[in-house]
């Protein structure tokens, strides 16, 4: 890490929440994978839509943990290249 005093720049930090979202579909199912979440409301076991691979493939899957206002520099993926969850599926009441 760099620190200010001996000359360094502090970028500008960023907080996102990151879910960790197991997929739910085919030869995918089972794997886990971090995705930053675009919803306040996000819960765990929320099944949700999310991009997977280069070309996007939708898939579902599955919050099995969440972690609220992460630093870009904390995160457990690249913040420059971390995918976002693209919706919450509806709750069962």
């Amino acid at each position: 890490m760099i620190h200010s005093m001996a000359g360094g720049k502090l970028g500008n930090l960023d907080f996102s929440d990151y879910a960790k979202v197991e997929l739910l579909q085919g030869n995918l199912a089972g794997k886990m994978f971090w995705y930053r979440s675009p919803f306040a409301e996000l819960e765990l076991n929320d099944e949700v839509i999310v991009p997977f691979g280069n070309d996007g493939l939708k898939v579902l899957g599955k919050v099995v943990r969440i972690d609220r206002a992460v630093s870009s520099q904390n995160s457990p993926v690249p913040a420059s290249k971390a995918k976002s969850i693209i919706r919450i599926l509806d709750r069962k009441l």
